[in-house]
Order: structure tokens, then C-alpha cells, then sequence
């Protein structure tokens, strides 16, 4: 098994994923993924047949490593659970004619375009929407639409390079930065969707959803490096009208990206979906593979499977959690056994002078710290790049908000990160 890492360590025990795997167990994991959530780069193989500690995930160098090291091992399965990584395992699978998707199948979650063409085509609701090659295209289009505009790579993620343009001002000045070399047919202009955003989480069981549920984010998704939190994202109760909504058109987007014929058969998914204001749900975009920060955590609480451990599973070619059904169970989709939510903590540029201490409290199932004190951090880079998280339960949402927002602001008050020069 080959396992492409871009994430901290601690959080993702493969070996224990994966204790009925007779073959050999190589990780390929990035040095800066593990250094930013505080982790020790370790010396040996944490029990796994090959360890490797690489840099760069996106040099051609790695991807001749990683084919090199599939030869070697003879490696029969790839897996991926960072968005980043997703068309190199494709790739491999494709070269090596291994089980799991291809090129072709993950593309559609991939590229941004063709997921809205592809939704628009099935009668699903997406943001207005233009792939400008010219700055002169993105003005035709914003003249059209109007302020404001978000501006986004059309193959990006954890909103790094995502721009909220509110004004011609700001969107001249990332014109003038974006096309200065000339054309290019990587990214993304869209209308800005007002409303909440709420995502579905959930697993696909031979091409059938067969474990989902919605949650809602409390917060902006692209405000991570101005946003002092805490950041909460909850689950939607039962009995909340959207809830049976947000699963439907789980399962029609699905659907349209992923239709019969495709090698995508088991597997993770985290959609995002705008609530707007009047009421509609407009499509923002899904990825075939685990959501990030504690959102496996959450769905882990809620139902009592892990994402991770089902995707990598899934690609490994091992038996699925037997609580995961077949998609057209006519018993329906599983219930919760609670609500669930996630508290997150960005972290902001100094020297780290105090953090708190794990909280003893009933209701929390799980608590995290990046950083230690005497360290001096950087300002956050991406969406997930944390000082704090918890994963908090409750009968319903509202304790649940009450309770992750108390706690929030316990956190807040105990960390103290002051200047350091």
C-alpha cells in the first residue's frame, strides 16, 4: 500500500486502519504539514515497512519517487486524503492499473469547471460562473454580475488563492497580478452567493451514498488568516427542514459527477452548499475524499465511522465498516446518535507564551493543540492551518453551539501569543 501524506501524523494511524494488510505499508509524508501542527519529524518508520519525509508533494522528483518506490514494493494499492494529492494517486493507479479511481473519474472533483458544468447539465443550481483567459473576459463578466466577485484557482483548495473581490479597485489590482504573463485557462470568476454555507459529509458505498449528514459553518471559510475565532462548525439537527435537502442533493450531485460506469465506487465525500437567504441551495463544490480539520472527528462521533479510516480502507481493498450499508438499504440512511460540531482556533503570527490545558469536560470528544509554548508561529496559511481545535457533542444544536462557543472563548482567554522580537 502506498500512502500519499500532506497532513500531521498524528491524526491519521494507518497501521491501525489497516491491520488485516499483509503487504508492505509505504507513507510518503510531507516535512511541512508535520512541523506546522507541531509535531517532531520522526526518525523511523513508525512500524510502517517505509517511512520518507519529502518537502515537495508537487515536484515531478516526487512523483518519480513515488513510482520508483510502487516498484519496489510492488504495491497493489494508493491512497490519498488531501485534496492536493488527488490526481497524483489517480495517475499512479492508472499506470500500475490499480483498483480505485482514474484520471478521468476524479477530474470531475478536481476541476472546478467541468463540476459546475456537469451539475449545471443535471439541473443543479451553481454560482453564475465564467473561466476568463483574458483580464478583459473577467471584466466583460464583472461588468455583467457586479460586485462583489470571488476569484479562485479552478484546481485549488483549502481556499488558498481564493479571493473575495468587493470593488474595482481590489479586482484591477488582482488583474493586473493574475494575467500578467498573459492568458490562462486555470482559473475561476464567480458571482458571489449570499447565506451560510453548510456542508455534507458522508460515504459512498459501491456508488450509493450510504452514510451522510450536513452541518453548517459558523464562520467565513476564506477569512482564516484575519479571523481571531473561535471558528464553529455544527451539525444540523434532524428535524431542520434543510437537512433532508442538503442529503437529496448530496445524491444528485454525486450523480452527476460520478455516474454509473465510473471507477469511483467507494469512497469519502465532503460537499460545500450555499443557504442563501431566500432559501435555495446553491451548489459551491465537492471533493471525492475526507472533509479536513475535525470534520472526520465529527462524522467519527456522530455515527462511530472515520472517514479517513473508510477511504483508506476502501482503497486498500478491505471489507468496509459493517455499519455501512449498501446505499439503496431500504431502511434509509443511518441517524445520528447526537449532535456534533467543531471548534477551531487559527493561529496568528509570535512567540506562543501560554496555551490551555486539555479541558476535562463530558461532552467533548476530542481536543487539540499545534503549537507549544516558547514557539513563535507563523500567521495561518491555509484553512486548516490551526492553533487549536475540539470536537464537541450535545442532545441538540443549539447546547452544542453553546457549549463549543463557551469553550471557545476559554481558549481564547488561555492563549496568549505576544511579540517576538
Amino acid at each position: 500500500m502506498l500512502i500519499i501524506h500532506r497532513n500531521p501524523l498524528e491524526p491519521f494511524p494507518y497501521r491501525s486502519w489497516l491491520p488485516d494488510h499483509t503487504g508492505d505499508i509505504v507513507v510518503l509524508a510531507n516535512r511541512e504539514k508535520i512541523e506546522l501542527a507541531g509535531e517532531k519529524v520522526p526518525d523511523g518508520n513508525l512500524g510502517y515497512t517505509r517511512l520518507e519525509i519529502h518537502d515537495d508533494f508537487d515536484s515531478p522528483e516526487f512523483e518519480a519517487r513515488a513510482v520508483e518506490l510502487m516498484e519496489e514494493h510492488r504495491i497493489t494499492g494508493v491512497t490519498v486524503l488531501h485534496e492536493g494529492d488527488m490526481d497524483l494517486a489517480a495517475r499512479l493507479r492508472q499506470r500500475f492499473g490499480l483498483r480505485g479511481p482514474w484520471k478521468d473519474d476524479v477530474k470531475p472533483f478536481r476541476d472546478k469547471a467541468l463540476m459546475k458544468t456537469r451539475a449545471q447539465a443535471s439541473g443543479i443550481e451553481v454560482a453564475a460562473w465564467v473561466q476568463p483567459r483574458t483580464a478583459d473576459e473577467a471584466r466583460n463578466f464583472a461588468e455583467a454580475e457586479g460586485f462583489p466577485l470571488v476569484f479562485k484557482e479552478r484546481s485549488g483548495f483549502n481556499a488558498i488563492g481564493l479571493r473575495v473581490l468587493h470593488d474595482q479597485a481590489s479586482f484591477e489590482e488582482t488583474l493586473a497580478e493574475a494575467y500578467a504573463a498573459g492568458e490562462r485557462d486555470d482559473l475561476l470568476l464567480e458571482g458571489f452567493v449570499p447565506g451560510r454555507m453548510c456542508h455534507v459529509d458522508g460515504v459512498v458505498r459501491d456508488g450509493r451514498v450510504a452514510m451522510a449528514w450536513p452541518s453548517q459553518y459558523q464562520y467565513d471559510l476564506s477569512s482564516f488568516a484575519s479571523d481571531p475565532g473561535p471558528r464553529i462548525d455544527l451539525t444540523l439537527d434532524e428535524d431542520d427542514p434543510v437537512t433532508p435537502r442538503l442529503l437529496d442533493l448530496a445524491e444528485r450531485v454525486l450523480a452527476a459527477l460520478a455516474p454509473e460506469g465510473s471507477r469511483l465506487r467507494d469512497h469519502a465525500f465532503h460537499m460545500e452548499v450555499f443557504l442563501t437567504p431566500d432559501d435555495r441551495l446553491v451548489l459551491c463544490e465537492i471533493a471525492c475524499r475526507p472533509g479536513g480539520a475535525k470534520i472526520r472527528e465529527v462524522f467519527h462521533s456522530l455515527f462511530g465511522v472515520h472517514l479517513g479510516e473508510y477511504a483508506v480502507r476502501a482503497d486498500a481493498g478491505h471489507p468496509l465498516h459493517e455499519a455501512v450499508r449498501k446505499g439503496d438499504d431500504p431502511a434509509g440512511l443511518p441517524r445520528p446518535r447526537h449532535m456534533a460540531g467543531q471548534l477551531l482556533m487559527m493561529k496568528r503570527p509570535g512567540l506562543v507564551r501560554e496555551l490551555p490545558a486539555v479541558p476535562d469536560e463530558p461532552w467533548l470528544d476530542g481536543f487539540w493543540l499545534y503549537a507549544e509554548e516558547g514557539q513563535v508561529i507563523a500567521p495561518a496559511s491555509g484553512s486548516s492551518d490551526f492553533l487549536a481545535a475540539a470536537v464537541g457533542t450535545a442532545p441538540d444544536r443549539t447546547e452544542c453551539e453553546r457549549r463549543l462557543r463557551e469553550l471557545g472563548e476559554w481558549v481564547r482567554e488561555h492563549s496568549v501569543i505576544g511579540d517576538a522580537s
